[in-house]
């Protein structure tokens, strides 16, 4: 047994003597690096590590941590010769000069895993360790954030639908009654049902709109709802607030204008009937309410605002403000610049914004033919073409308007007269077809028998087919016309014999015979 532990005792010494002192030559240089250094020191050629004792006696501790063999430990059955060995001294200092061995760069040690080694694979082991821990410790606080955050998303979303839940089941805020008083609603078009009862929640006559909505919603009615503007008592039930926005009565502010009408009443000569003017159909369509409450802008109260200096209160279109500001009657200064048709406004504004809104709306409807751009071929600016659009509606059927057209075109170009009997009745209370001597001879800005070119604003309100007509005259030579009969057979001509001989027709049919 003694001889055996001698024999790896000795065995040990050997090992650890190669390992720790074992010089390599590629690590120093080896000797031909000595020998240079040696030769350039003026020495001689023995290397100063020739004097260096390698004591290789020395027995190193052992602890249980580090076995020589995987099997057993060192010395585990023999304390005595485990008691006689001294712990390990200090290795040597490195020689001056001397350059370290790379890790890892041969050896017994590294080749074998010596114990430096097995330390730093430690060191490494447990730097890895900590990092993927702060790794671990960093998902684990990212998985709390996210799942406290879709949390916060779930009740929030639970909420709002325990909410919508509860406020179906409720149902929407409604008023009870008794109704207040009327308010004016504007539809406009293309509204829905929802925009509708947006605006009605907006003039307090519902208290909410989903409660509107889902009355709105039950009448199949609604469907009918034109756009246009609506009287109807405030703070309603909603279901009876869509009953007051459907009846017959709502609608206010609602103007219907005839071809070539006039601003002013006229009476006709031969039955004394009047004809309402444009003033006493706005007057009529302004009405709220009824019986005592019932309140309208009257005639005159439109005549006044019509003949007001501020032409940009009035909405005058920019291309026909200076020929308005220099009219020669004032009241008459917005005729022809509410067009024919019909015609939305808010009756509970002033006399002066009703005239606005109206002509405001006409002027883009003029436009909307290409007024602007018109008068290349015929020489007229827009509000002249405006004025002979007037001149046509009244004196053509909607067949003959582009040859008269063509004729006034002829007659300004020639400078003839135009001798339009409507332009001597536009100046007249009491009109007929035919005129007098007496009317003819009459001189006033607007009687074309008693001057040449066009009157000096329209005479009516023309329509947009009289306006295109104007525009776009048909192509002719005509210079006369006439009509021959209460049918409305118009003879155009360009011989003035051939138009005596018309005017004779016309005569013998009676249409041309005068009441006064």
């Amino acid at each position: 047994m003694t001889d055996r532990w001698a024999r790896a005792e000795e065995r040990y010494r050997q090992r650890e003597a190669d390992r720790r002192y074992r010089r390599d030559d590629r690590a120093w240089g080896g000797r031909d690096g000595r020998d240079q250094r040696g030769r350039a020191a003026g020495g001689s050629e023995q290397d100063d590590w020739d004097d260096y004792e390698d004591d290789t006696n020395v027995i190193p501790r052992y602890t249980d941590e580090e076995p020589l063999y995987d099997d057993q430990p060192l010395y585990d059955d023999d304390d005595d010769l485990a008691e006689n060995y001294e712990p390990e001294p200090a290795p040597p200092p490195r020689p001056r000069g001397s350059r370290p061995r790379k890790a890892g760069a041969g050896g017994p040690a590294s080749r074998r895993g010596g114990p430096s080694q097995r330390g730093g694979s430690r060191r490494k082991r447990s730097r890895a360790a900590a990092r993927k821990a702060v790794e671990r410790k960093r998902r684990r606080r990212y998985l709390w954030v996210i799942t406290a955050v879709f949390v916060v998303m779930f009740v929030g979303a639970a909420g709002f639908a325990v909410m919508k839940f509860a406020r179906s089941m409720a149902g929407h805020e409604d008023y009870a009654g008794p109704a207040g008083p009327l308010v004016v609603v504007q539809v406009h078009p293309g509204d829905t049902a929802k925009q509708i009862a947006s605006s009605m929640v907006d003039k307090d006559v519902v208290a909410s709109s989903g409660a509107f909505f889902e009355a709105a919603v039950r009448n199949t009615n609604m469907s009918s709802v034109q756009p246009g503007f609506y009287a109807i008592p405030s703070k309603l039930p909603a279901a009876q607030a869509v009953t007051a926005l459907l009846g017959k009565d709502s609608r206010v502010g609602n103007l219907v204008v005839s071809e070539g009408r006039q601003l002013h009443d006229q009476h006709d000569v031969n039955t004394g009937a009047r004809k309402e003017g444009i003033y006493t159909k706005i007057a009529a369509a302004s009405c709220i309410g009824t019986g005592p409450e019932k309140k309208c802008v009257t005639y005159e109260q439109l005549d006044a605002a019509g003949a007001s200096p501020d032409l940009v209160a009035l909405g005058v279109p920019s291309w026909a403000e200076q020929s308005v500001r220099s009219a020669p009657d004032r009241s008459r200064q917005l005729e022809g610049l509410i067009a024919a048709g019909t015609l939305d406004f808010d009756p509970s504004g002033t006399p002066q914004q009703i005239l606005n809104q109206l002509i405001t709306a006409s002027a883009e409807s003029y436009q909307s033919t290409g007024l602007l751009q018109s008068g290349a071929e015929t020489k007229l600016s827009p509000y002249q073409t405006l004025i002979a659009a007037s001149l046509v509606e009244r004196e053509a059927l909607p067949q003959d308007m582009p040859k008269v057209a063509r004729v006034i075109v002829n007659r300004l170009e020639e400078g003839q007269p135009l001798e339009f009997d409507s332009t001597v009745n536009y100046a007249l209370d009491q009109t007929e077809v035919a005129t007098t001597d007496a009317d003819r001879a009459r001189r006033t800005p607007w009687n074309t028998y008693a001057m040449a070119g066009l009157p000096a604003n329209p005479i009516s309100a023309p329509s947009l087919n009289a306006l295109r007509a104007m525009e776009n005259p048909e192509p002719g030579p005509w210079l006369y016309f006439v009509t021959i009969d209460l049918k409305g057979t118009t003879l155009f001509t360009e011989s003035y014999s051939e138009h005596l001989r018309n005017i004779e027709k016309a005569r013998q049919s009676g249409i041309l015979d005068s009441g006064r």
